[in-house]
């Protein structure tokens, strides 16, 4: 081939105007549609159209009572999933409840062995926990099949969690179910991309669900439930 049979590439004018008129969310909203592949995707689809319209009864569901083992999931397990798990922890140690619940955290993409992003480091910090000797672990189906619940975080985790283990789908939870205020039965956004300050919020936010998550487990007695329900606040308050 000569120099002269080489043409230059040339932008699509039309596809650079539609770029700029699309609203980035759609945009990024695409995206996750084109990762998660055609089941997935069409699941992720049904769930943001039915959050927008406000039907939320599939999120709304708690976990039963009896249940002792749980896998919170995210996306890459250094950041949601690894503080749920330390807060979970914490949170029973708290409570006198050390060894009561089987607690995992794991990620749906995550790179085995890998620390936890310095921005949930900093973050579980302030509320009052470490996260200095969680390294990532990659979801397996063995951590499925074993566990009573498995919590997703937002709406991607969930569809893909659906569509690998469609004999599972009863076991898969939104943690947000256990939420205050208007996130109840949402997402519990990836401060990935944001920064410190939002990693921190997403932190308080996993710190009220682990709170009601509690309490819904362990009702019986008010002691545990007054124990449960000032742990958490008190171990970040005195930090």
């Amino acid at each position: 081939m000569t120099q002269e049979t080489i043409q230059p590439i040339q932008s699509n004018p039309a596809k650079t105007a539609l770029r700029k008129l699309v609203p980035d969310l759609l945009l990024r909203e695409r995206e996750i549609v084109l990762h998660l592949g055609p089941e997935a995707g069409r699941t992720y689809i049904g769930l943001r159209l039915l959050d927008g319209l406000g039907v939320r009864a599939s999120n709304q569901r708690m976990v039963p009572s009896s249940s002792r083992s749980f896998v919170f999931v995210c996306w890459g397990n250094i950041m949601r999933s690894a503080m749920a798990e330390f807060l979970m922890n914490q949170a029973l140690r708290d409570a006198a409840l050390a060894g009561q619940l089987q607690i995992r955290s794991a990620g749906l993409h995550a790179t085995p062995g890998r620390e936890a992003h310095p921005w949930a480091q900093a973050a579980s910090a302030q509320l009052g926990i470490s996260l200095n000797q969680h390294r990532a672990k990659l979801l397996t189906r063995e951590m499925v099949e074993t566990a009573d619940c498995i919590f997703a975080m937002d709406f991607q985790n969930k569809a893909e969690l659906l569509t690998l283990y469609p004999g599972f789908r009863e076991k898969v939870y939104m943690l947000s179910a256990y939420a205050e205020g208007p996130g109840r039965y949402r997402q519990i956004p990836d401060p990935y991309h944001g920064d410190l300050q939002g990693t921190l919020l997403c932190g308080q936010q996993l710190q009220s669900c682990i709170c009601n998550l509690m309490k819904s487990l362990f009702p019986a007695s008010a002691s545990n439930k007054a124990a449960i329900g000032t742990a958490l606040t008190d171990s970040s308050a005195s930090m």
